[in-house]
């Protein structure tokens, strides 16, 4: 697999995407980067800046602040993966708890804020050899990409992944609440005008509810072999 490619990994919140992702960066030696992760760090700079809550949004506050954020990824060896960096501090653990998932989805509705994004998310894979995963890589970000996953799983499934995750991490949370938060969430990237949540028509849609992280890395590794071996 000396032929490097560009692969692309879309799916529903919670389905592992980003894990996976990992996973595949790290056995070829590509870059991986977590979209959702940028998204979430400007949701955490408008919560940051008193520009959105559960019960209010100043879009135009936040479109006129987006030259005032500074996103970076940093690899951390301990961990083995990039963390991200809001304005060079290091915000990953930050904007994986469920206040910045509750608000993620309305940030990334806005136009301004995904065109600043997706301009950067194409800057680094222009050299191919990347792994990137979120709502709209395949679609738009990379819709030549050699190989593209859509990833998918049952709702109750990815409510209780998120819930042991987050509980996992000391949050206090009911598994009510994670339910709702991905109900929301599936809704909005679904139904959001602007590079909305879809499967790319020439994306290989994986149902990963019965199957555990190695053979959902195994079975996506046997699909890269595929590629590269046809290049």
């Amino acid at each position: 697999m000396n032929k490097k490619i560009t692969i692309a990994i879309d799916g529903f919140s919670s389905t592992g995407k980003s894990t996976l992702a990992k996973q595949l960066a790290k056995h070829l030696g590509y870059v991986f980067v977590d979209t959702g992760a940028m998204y979430r760090a400007v949701t955490l700079f408008a919560m940051q800046n008193d520009f959105i809550a559960i019960d209010f949004f100043d879009k135009q506050k936040l479109i006129k602040s987006m030259s005032y954020i500074k996103l970076q990824f940093q690899f951390n060896a301990d961990l083995g993966f990039a963390e991200m960096y809001l304005n060079d501090i290091n915000v990953e653990n930050e904007i994986r708890k469920i206040e910045v998932s509750n608000l993620v989805s309305k940030v990334a509705e806005i136009s301004e804020v995904r065109v600043k994004l997706v301009e950067q998310q194409q800057a680094m894979g222009e050299d191919k050899g990347i792994v990137m995963d979120g709502r709209d890589i395949g679609t738009v970000v990379f819709p030549d990409a050699e190989l593209k996953i859509f990833m998918t799983s049952s709702l109750l499934t990815r409510a209780q992944r998120r819930y042991d995750e987050l509980i996992a991490k000391g949050d206090k949370i009911t598994f009510e609440e994670v339910l709702k938060n991905v109900q929301d969430r599936d809704f909005i990237d679904s139904h959001r005008e602007n590079s909305p949540l879809k499967m790319a028509d020439d994306a290989i849609e994986i149902d990963n509810s019965d199957l555990n992280r190695e053979e959902q890395f195994q079975l996506v590794l046997d699909l890269v072999k595929e590629h590269t071996k046809s290049m």
